[in-house]
């Protein structure tokens, strides 16, 4: 991650600085290019986002201590956003992060969000475990004019706004 990239991450989530934090956002840190639009498209639907590239307690290097703070914020939020891409399949924190997730939150409350370049680098994102979840997506919604963003259930074909989904307050099991 460069330092304009760095520095635009912590200007995005220093807007809510003292704000709890409802969101958590697990990412492979090798997209960290991706996450100021990421962090971008769920604020502007409500949602207030934790990202721990803007924690100032984490460690230098990884260790115990960051998966404590990790396991404890994700406890905290109300909703746990996975920003899927390639890169996520080989993280060893993003698949820690969704179980923590699954455990602690109500299943409504976790979705993915698959970025490829390609359908094919998005069919993985369905397979296995992750299929148990929702999806964010933009497309079209019944009784809607425009394409908006949602958080989409492709085994019952149904969706929720996403910006409904960003302000519930109602993430724990």
């Amino acid at each position: 991650m460069t330092l304009n990239e760095r520095t635009s991450v912590k200007s995005t989530a220093a807007s809510l600085t003292g704000a709890r934090k409802d969101t958590f956002l697990a990412h492979s840190s090798k997209d960290a290019e991706y996450l100021p639009g990421v962090i971008k498209l769920l604020e502007n639907h409500g949602a207030l986002v934790y990202c721990d590239l803007d924690d100032e307690r984490m460690p230098e290097n990884p260790n115990p201590e960051t998966a404590a703070i990790v396991k404890g914020q994700i406890k905290q939020s109300d909703r746990l956003v996975v920003f899927i891409t390639t890169n996520s399949k080989d993280s060893k924190w993003v698949p820690w992060e969704l179980g923590i997730g699954d455990a602690e939150l109500a299943p409504d409350n976790v979705a993915l969000l698959p970025a490829a370049t390609y359908d094919y680098e998005q069919s993985w994102a369905k397979q296995e475990y992750l299929g148990l979840y929702r999806h964010i997506v933009r497309g079209d919604m019944e009784g809607e004019a425009q394409p908006l963003w949602m958080v989409y259930d492709y085994r019952t074909n149904t969706a929720t706004k996403l910006s409904k989904w960003c302000r519930s307050r109602s993430g724990h099991s």
